[in-house]
């Protein structure tokens, strides 16, 4: 009885033992796991059409990892969040940015990561949350899909009621003209016939101009250097006479000065002395029209004789 016990216990301590250790090497082997992979989260503000859990991640178009888990975001249901799982020695950094992407033309969207400078600091060293984030930047599919919704509220504006009718009305305008000008037809041709004429003479009128022009301008070139010897000449003198002035002022500056004092306040009796004497020889010239005789004699003039 007692070697069957110590085989039962034996047996059960081997049991024990092994599952001891498989349970230790299934945590060691997930330890291992979870330490060479990383999370992060990534906020879309924009829809993720055809993202799924499991798509792929790819940074500059190598895969790192996979989409974790989708879900809206709690406090605003436009925005998408999306859970990642990179590989630990991804090079995810602080200027890293993910964006909505396209395998091919026909393929499944993914995330795209894009950037990181090498002198950027890793994320993970900067970002203290649980699970740090990466910010997102617009996709090519989102810019397309803006610009596509732009063009279509363009077109429902030009293609409204209003702007169709417009457009019919000139379209009718235009008919209207088309037929008058059908109708003038003649007189347009008249009208063209009388503006080339028009225009060739004024082309001939313009040609006799430019050479008359050129005449006159050769002309003046000719004459040209004449003018200037002529006009420095006579610069010149007019320099000779302005200083050969200015030494006579000089010279003559005491006698000048002289006339100015003195000169000046005699001319005034003197020429209220010429005045009076202009005015007596004034009436002596009017008693010698009236009567010379009597004022030349001191009597009267004697009287004509007058035969009976």
């Amino acid at each position: 009885m007692e070697t069957k016990a110590n085989y039962v216990l034996i047996g059960a301590f081997t049991i024990i033992v092994s599952l001891f250790l498989l349970l230790f090497a299934l945590w060691a082997a997930k330890y291992s796991s979870e330490k060479s992979w990383q999370e992060y989260m990534v906020v879309f503000n924009e829809p993720v059409t055809g993202l799924t859990e499991g798509s792929s991640v790819q940074y500059n178009g190598i895969s790192v990892g996979t989409v974790q888990k989708l879900s809206l975001a709690p406090d605003d249901p436009r925005r998408v969040r999306a859970l990642l799982r990179l590989q630990a020695r991804a090079p995810v950094k602080t200027d890293t940015r993910a964006k909505m992407s396209m395998t091919g033309i026909t393929g499944s969207p993914i995330i795209q990561l894009t950037g990181g400078e090498p002198s950027s600091p890793m994320l993970v060293d900067v970002d203290q949350r649980p699970i740090p984030v990466i910010q997102t930047e617009p996709s090519a599919l989102q810019n397309i899909a803006d610009t596509a919704n732009r063009l279509v509220a363009r077109l429902d504006q030009v293609l409204s009621e209003e702007n169709v009718e417009r457009v019919a009305q000139t379209l009718e305008n235009i008919e209207q003209l088309t037929g008058s000008i059908a109708d003038q037809r003649e007189d347009l041709r008249a009208l063209v016939v009388n503006a080339r004429e028009s225009s060739e003479h004024l082309k001939a009128t313009l040609a006799r101009t430019e050479k008359i022009t050129a005449d006159v301008d050769r002309e003046l070139v000719q004459k040209l250097p004449a003018l200037v010897d002529k006009l420095d000449h006579t610069l010149s003198e007019l320099d000779s006479a302005a200083a050969g002035a200015n030494g006579i002022l000089n010279e003559n500056r005491a006698a000048i000065s002289s006339f100015a004092n003195d000169g000046l306040a005699q001319l005034g009796p003197t020429l209220g002395e010429l005045r009076a004497l202009v005015q007596d020889l004034r009436r002596i010239s009017d008693r010698l029209d009236n009567n010379p005789a009597r004022y030349l004699l001191g009597r009267d003039a004697p009287k004509e004789f007058e035969p009976e």
